[in-house]
């Protein structure tokens, strides 16, 4: 008889209720990591979020996972947390080389749907799973972690219509895109922009489901 998963959660390093909810979807539980203490006040999420000049959107989303679970494996241990693989994601959109992310204020929401509208853009989601060595191992221990990250980079491409000056000011004022890349999010009111999509839905939501599974499954997490 085959033995259980060795896991019976997930650390989301996330505070976007869609990650929960998908992984939810999946029969996964999750436990959130984020920051909640002094010490996290160090972490500049903004500086962190910030594309290096000329930088490729795909490198670029993968790097700002790499350094957002190095900084949830470093809440993970100051806080003596019980042992379980720590998860963490980020969705960026592009246009080309160009870079969308977060807007900064309703006038950068309404430039990006801008640029969006009647376009493909591409939605690009890095996923980055650390595993513990063992169960048993204590929470504090230096080496608690695998050397080796499960990685993931879902790549999906959309298709905006092209949205009248009304829409988009409509749209921004729900303030609405103010917290999502690309100034829009395809789970809510935004859905009814999109004429065409090739690749995951879940992945534009903010987190590939068919990817993540199978990280979990490699890293033994138990769903339910």
């Amino acid at each position: 008889m085959p033995s259980p998963p060795p896991f019976s959660f997930v650390w989301l390093a996330s505070q976007s209720p869609r990650r929960s909810e998908l992984l939810a979807r999946i029969g996964v539980k999750t436990k959130l990591l984020v920051h909640d203490d002094q010490a996290d006040i160090a972490e500049d999420v903004e500086a962190l979020e910030r594309p290096l000049p000329g930088e490729d959107p795909a490198k670029y989303v993968e790097r700002v996972v790499q350094a957002k679970l190095k900084a949830a494996q470093e809440r993970h241990q100051r806080r003596h947390l019980a042992l379980a693989p720590i998860l963490v994601a980020d969705t960026t959109v592009a246009i080309g080389g160009t870079i969308l992310g977060k807007p900064t204020d309703s006038q950068h929401a309404r430039q990006m749907l801008k640029m969006l509208s009647g376009r493909s853009h591409r939605v690009l989601t890095a996923v980055a799973l650390a595993r513990p060595r063992s169960p048993s191992t204590p929470p504090c221990d230096r080496s608690v972690w695998q050397p080796r990250v499960l990685r993931a980079l879902s790549v999906s491409r959309v298709r905006f219509a092209r949205l009248s000056e009304t829409t988009i000011a409509n749209y921004v004022a729900s303030a609405e895109p103010m917290d999502k890349a690309g100034a829009y999010g395809l789970q809510g009111a935004a859905g009814a922009f999109v004429r065409r999509i090739d690749g995951s839905d879940s992945a534009i939501i903010g987190l590939p489901l068919y990817e993540t599974a199978r990280l979990l499954d490699q890293a033994g997490v138990a769903r339910h």
